[in-house]
């Protein structure tokens, strides 16, 4: 079934429950007021009956029952019944529809006044005592009219309520797919939207309604996947490029290799070349690697403590270790910072990557292979600061460092294949961490680091 008629459908039902319950108000107090008023004509009919037969000015039986037959009396089917306090019958209209028990004499005198049913009579019995012996008089009579309007009341309330509940079907199913009409558009343009074709986006309307809000955060996801795809395409393209060339250096060193006579020396030499530009591709598919592995959803990363202050001279040295020829200082302020102020939540083996890489990068580009590492603890943050001073990044290409294989015109003639600052950056977004850089001519090139504590 259709979210249009189940909608349709559940409205429908729940204003004909509410209308019923409506209906079933007016009728059951239309009865009470119907009850309420007969019951009052009934008791001016005793009253009256007894002020004309037994009261100070009273007419007398044969007077009273010259009108009774004659109907002078606006009530259906009535009679009058008086009783003395010797619980004797002293009047009757004749009509004979009631039978008076001692008991129902018995418990008008303590009660005054009482009323009750009989099939479709209703009876009125109360104590006169305009006299000084009380009189208990009875009054009763069957209101035709009134049950008469209370079924011609149903009737309309019933024919109305059926009447009602097909407009609202009706009405329902109008609005519901006028309402609705905006997710059959949305549909519609979701099924245009291919892989090939995301640059469409859903109608957002100009209400500020809950289905604009969907259509805008939908729009907002494909913005990201068309930039997720583009990365991925720029990314293919880049790397098969990369990729192709080292490998286009192999094949056309190891043919010329074949079909040449070469001597053992330069065999020795080409073999030589092939190894490092076997090398070079090895790197460079250990960095695509660790880039898709810092690209993982951070849920799917094993994190745990890791004291940041001593990873960072564990890195220091490795640097120095493998580029003995970089001069890396390491400068750790906060000296009233305990232990715990340098823990951080994370994983040590990307972050020591991390770390290398802008090391590695700093001392490649800085003119004496000097770079220098300043950590402090901030109130809210753990910053690192990465400084050399060598050849700076144009302005232009600063928001460019950290896209896969792009590298900056300082980098001509420099080893690398565009991958480290990139892996760098996914791995500080992955610990919720922002990093950021700055180049001026006199001041040299800084990435900036910040990781919430």
């Amino acid at each position: 079934m259709s979210l249009q008629n189940r909608l349709t459908l559940l409205s429908t039902a729940i204003v004909s429950i509410l209308l019923a319950f409506f209906c079933l108000f007016l009728y059951l107090v239309a009865e009470q007021y119907r009850k309420k008023e007969f019951l009052t004509r009934l008791r001016s009919e005793a009253l009256t009956a007894g002020h004309l037969l037994v009261g100070q000015e009273s007419l007398g039986p044969t007077l009273y029952n010259l009108i009774d037959k004659n109907q002078l009396t606006v009530l259906p089917d009535e009679e009058i019944i008086i009783y003395n306090a010797q619980n004797r019958l002293i009047y009757e209209s004749g009509t004979d529809f009631l039978t008076v028990t001692p008991a129902i004499l018995d418990r008008v005198r303590e009660l005054q006044t009482t009323q009750w049913r009989e099939g479709n009579r209703e009876i009125v019995g109360i104590l006169f005592t305009e006299k000084a012996a009380p009189f208990v008089i009875f009054a009763s009579a069957v209101d035709i009219y009134g049950v008469r309007s209370m079924q011609d009341l149903a009737r309309l309330l019933s024919g109305g309520w059926f009447v009602m509940i097909g407009v609202m079907l009706i009405a329902a199913r109008y609005f519901m797919g006028r309402i609705l009409e905006p997710i059959s558009r949305i549909n519609q343009r979701i099924d245009e939207i291919t892989a090939s074709n995301l640059s469409l986006r859903l109608p957002e309307g100009e209400s500020a309604d809950e289905l604009t809000q969907l259509a805008q955060r939908f729009n907002r996801m494909l913005n990201r996947l068309e930039d997720a795809f583009r990365l991925q395409r720029s990314f293919v393209s880049h790397a098969s490029h990369e990729l192709r060339t080292p490998l286009t250096a192999i094949t056309g060193q190891l043919e010329v290799s074949l079909l040449a006579d070469d001597e053992p020396d330069e065999l020795r030499a080409t073999l030589r070349s092939v190894l490092d530009d076997v090398r070079g591709l090895n790197r460079m598919a250990n960095g695509l690697l660790a880039l898709a592995n810092a690209s993982m959803d951070s849920s799917a990363v094993p994190m745990g403590p890791v004291p940041l202050d001593r990873l960072l001279e564990q890195v220091r040295l490795d640097v120095q270790r493998l580029q003995p020829t970089y001069t890396v200082h390491l400068r750790i302020d906060s000296p009233n910072a305990s232990p715990a102020d340098w823990q951080l939540t994370g994983s040590e083996p990307l972050l020591r990557t991390a770390f290398f890489n802008l090391l590695d990068n700093g001392g490649k580009f800085s003119t004496d292979h000097t770079v220098t590492l300043h950590a402090s603890v901030q109130p809210k943050s753990i910053e690192l600061r990465v400084h050399n001073a060598g050849s700076v990044i144009p302005p232009d290409q600063l928001a460019e460092v950290f896209i896969p294989f792009q590298r900056g015109r300082n980098a001509s003639g420099l080893p690398g294949f565009g991958i480290g600052l990139p892996l760098t950056e996914r791995i500080v977004r992955l610990h919720k961490g922002d990093i950021r850089v700055e180049s001026k001519e006199d001041a040299g090139t800084t990435f900036i680091v910040n990781f919430p504590r």
